[in-house]
């Protein structure tokens, strides 16, 4: 693990988000705690994408406010992102996408921090290889090493695993875990797999549809960060995952969700 930093809250207020003036999704209200996740699961064009883009500071809010803030530092957050495609640079090679955001930010001690990732993200011996010579799953870990190596305050996730098959997606979720133990930030983390919110989200807020609206927003008592807990065949894990089920196809029915306590 790092040596111990400031963690950022996350926190939007009366947040309305959209494009272009024109709002798509309207009353976000949390908090997320320093170090905490959350994962954000709904139907296609529910706002999902456009919401995380607002957060991350891609998108203008078109109202309300987004605040990241540390008890402990008076320092303007980093933020990071994995795109759904990956965005990796086909022209750089997998230690020369690592290496970009540390230039970037001029920083010192590139190619000690670049080798330290690579054996991390277990791709060494591959570090002159470019990402289209790379294994979906290596192409993936490159992707969240790169975000990771300039040590983001939050970590925002657009759907990264979603092209991926079963295994696959489990192995890294899980590997995503490790990595946060050791490179300690605060998630966002956008889905449409409902085991994947419920293994990765200290928080799961659901968002419906048509309109696009904030169906429900609680804790994960499931939830561990710990990766050395394997949570997915524990009683929790699926009675979580049962109840977000449920929920998802209420809210498809246009039925109201109301959580108990505030928790999943």
């Amino acid at each position: 693990m790092e040596n111990k930093r400031a963690l950022f809250a996350l926190q939007a207020t009366d947040l309305s988000v959209g494009r272009r003036g024109q709002a798509l999704l309207s009353g976000v209200n949390f908090t997320l705690q320093p170090g905490s996740s959350l994962a954000v699961i709904g139907e296609s064009g529910c706002g999902k994408t456009t919401l995380l883009q607002t957060l991350a500071g891609v998108l203008p809010a078109v109202a309300g406010d987004v605040s990241c803030r540390s008890s402990e530092s008076a320092g303007k957050p980093v933020n990071a992102i994995v795109w759904q495609n990956l965005a990796l640079f086909p022209w750089l090679t997998v230690a020369g996408n690592l290496a970009l955001p540390l230039k970037l930010k001029k920083e010192y001690g590139i190619a000690e921090r670049v080798r330290e990732m690579l054996a991390e993200l277990e791709l060494e011996g591959l570090e002159r290889r470019f990402p289209a010579a790379l294994s979906g799953g290596q192409r993936q870990r490159l992707a969240l090493g790169r975000a990771l190596i300039a040590k983001p305050d939050v970590l925002f996730m657009d759907e990264p695993f979603s092209a991926l098959d079963a295994v696959l997606r489990e192995h890294l979720q899980h590997f995503l875990k490790q990595l946060r133990e050791r490179h300690p930030c605060t998630m966002v983390f956008v889905t449409h797999d409902i085991g994947e919110a419920v293994y990765l989200g200290q928080h799961i807020m659901l968002l419906g549809a048509r309109p696009s609206r904030v169906a429900a927003f609680g804790a994960n008592p499931s939830f561990t960060d710990d990766a050395n807990v394997d949570v997915r065949g524990t009683d929790a894990f699926y009675a979580v995952q049962r109840r977000l089920h449920n929920a998802v196809a209420a809210v498809r029915a246009g039925q109201e969700l109301h959580l108990t306590d505030g928790a999943w």
